[in-house]
């Protein structure tokens, strides 16, 4: 490796880690709303902005969908080693993602680590999540969330969108032999 790429590399020019600023944007953003809703809200204090929107402090203790929820504490470190182990994986995907060229899967991949890691923040220090924004339809309640949640799901959704639609389905299809016949 010349000089020059090295220097690329450690400057995060010449691989996908240099999307990490939108992770530490969306970790700051979860921990600064967070603290805001707890600084002002008492545990299920509800504020209605709107007939679909309620700003209300829960805490989840539990995954998705407060999903073992009830299970004992036990749930908790289960959560911190997943998300750190996932938080790992995409950080070396990130680092062998060429800079250029695969921009959805690295926009998809800082947002969920941000995600993540906002979450395993709330889990260490907390032991449970603040979720605050509650969407809803009359009587209908969809789950609670916070900004990591909402970083997670638009992560995915983009992974989603570039499994089917990203520049890497081109590639591979360029590289494809062709056949003379």
């Amino acid at each position: 490796m010349t000089d020059t790429q090295d220097t690329d590399v450690t400057a995060g020019r010449g691989n996908a880690s240099a999307w990490l600023w939108l992770s530490a944007l969306v970790i700051v953003a979860d921990q600064f709303t967070k603290w805001l809703i707890v600084q002002r809200f008492e545990l299920y204090d509800r504020i209605e902005v709107n007939a679909l929107l309620n700003i209300t402090r829960l805490h989840n203790t539990g995954a998705a969908f407060s999903f073992l929820e009830d299970a004992g504490g036990w749930q908790r470190w289960l959560f911190v080693g997943l998300a750190c182990g996932i938080s790992v994986i995409i950080l070396v995907w990130l680092r062998r993602l060429p800079a250029r060229g695969q921009s959805w899967l690295a926009l998809a991949l800082a947002l969920v680590l941000g995600g993540a890691l906002g979450n395993v923040i709330d889990r260490v220090h907390l032991h449970y999540v603040v979720d605050f924004i509650q969407v809803h339809w009359g009587d209908a309640y969809f789950p609670t969330f916070n900004v990591a949640d909402m970083a997670i799901t638009v992560g995915a959704a983009l992974l989603v969108f570039d499994s089917f639609f990203g520049s890497g389905r081109k590639d591979a299809a360029a590289d494809a032999p062709t056949s003379d016949a």
